[in-house]
């Protein structure tokens, strides 16, 4: 087991990585209050895990999916505190994938002003990316995470552990943050190449993920509210992905991600920012975990809704943290036009079977 820690103005925050990370940290929590949030799907695994670890304290269970990411479940959660009599000497765990860590986490930041928060990630994804770094959000209105805080947890717990009961899909959808990272760092970029073969099985070790949480750490100890520019690069593959995942919904987020990355790729391409030969490499890596990208209907029109992401300046411009060279990234503005002619090109060109 690996140690990382996240020494940021607001907290510091621990991150505890590799195999009997959760069987040595669960053991402290033993005789403290807890309030453990999780979802229907991950309970149906765990429950006897969650008991047997936490005893008797309360738990939530929520509807499994991005469809309970809502006011509504969070108020629900935080009406379930009150009821069980949590103060600000008690500990919330997030027990689960990204959307409990999300929910779960603004909801330890709202609570009687915020009270202690523990991250258990269930999913390569939630592992390698949400549960790290104090983002917690819920949506709104039809636009992810609009709604949010910057909540730092007091621990992070990554245990390979909770991998092994994970369909392969799921897999996919972390290694699309994890192809994010490579997108960042040239040195997970480069164990990605030389695992093209065997990549849903190297997530199995400790190295890749622990590879990548300690770039995110590294940039949100230097920025940790998003507003110096370094956090900014995390959102690589974002925009678009976003906008797509919002409109058509029927891939998980890291799936997206990686098709965002390929658009984002295409357009970094197409305007000088990119070079051809790394852009052909990570192109055939992203296709190498997603399969074929697929062709959207209306693929210009659904991008417009990247005018809701949190890094544009102006609602009539789009903001794309996009691949350069190996471990560098470039932010692209361009105007909202500009950017939905640019998505709809790349569209026809992948319907056309000519990228």
């Amino acid at each position: 087991m690996k140690i990382l820690t996240i020494d940021t103005p607001s907290c510091k925050s621990n991150i505890f990585c590799g195999s009997g990370a959760f069987e040595e940290r669960a053991a402290r929590l033993k005789g403290k209050k807890l309030f453990i949030v999780t979802d229907s799907n991950v309970y149906k695994l765990y429950y006897g895990c969650i008991e047997q670890k936490f005893g008797e304290n309360p738990v939530y269970v929520l509807p499994a999916g991005e469809k309970s990411k809502n006011y509504r479940w969070l108020f629900n959660i935080l009406s379930a505190m009150l009821k069980a009599d949590i103060t600000r000497a008690d500990t919330v765990v997030a027990f689960g994938g990204g959307v409990v860590g999300d929910i779960a986490g603004l909801a330890a930041s709202l609570y009687m002003r915020g009270i202690n928060l523990i991250q258990i990630p269930t999913t390569l994804l939630a592992q390698v990316d949400s549960s790290v770094g104090g983002k917690t959000a819920v949506d709104f209105d039809g636009v992810k995470n609009v709604i949010g805080t910057f909540y730092q947890p007091s621990e992070v717990i990554v245990d390979p552990f909770f991998l092994s009961t994970l369909p392969k899909r799921q897999l996919r959808c972390g290694l699309g943050e994890i192809v994010k990272y490579g997108v960042l760092n040239a040195d997970i970029f480069h164990e990605l190449e030389s695992h093209r073969s065997s990549l849903f099985s190297f997530v199995f070790e400790d190295g890749i993920v622990y590879d990548c949480i300690a770039h995110k750490a590294a940039v949100v100890a230097a920025d940790e509210r998003d507003t110096g520019g370094q956090r900014k690069t995390l959102n690589a593959g974002h925009t678009t992905g976003h906008a797509f995942e919002l409109c058509y919904g029927h891939k998980s987020h890291g799936e997206f991600v990686l098709i965002g990355l390929f658009y984002e790729t295409y357009i970094a391409v197409k305007l000088g920012y990119c070079e051809s030969a790394y852009a052909q490499k990570l192109t055939a890596l992203i296709k190498k975990v997603l399969g074929d990208i697929p062709y959207f209907a209306d693929a210009g029109s659904a991008a417009r809704l990247a005018k809701h992401d949190k890094k544009n300046v102006l609602a009539t411009q789009v903001s794309v943290i996009a691949p350069q060279s190996e471990g560098k990234s470039v932010e692209i503005i361009l105007s909202l036009n500009e950017y939905c002619r640019l998505i709809d090109e790349c569209n026809d060109l992948i319907a056309e079977g000519k990228i």
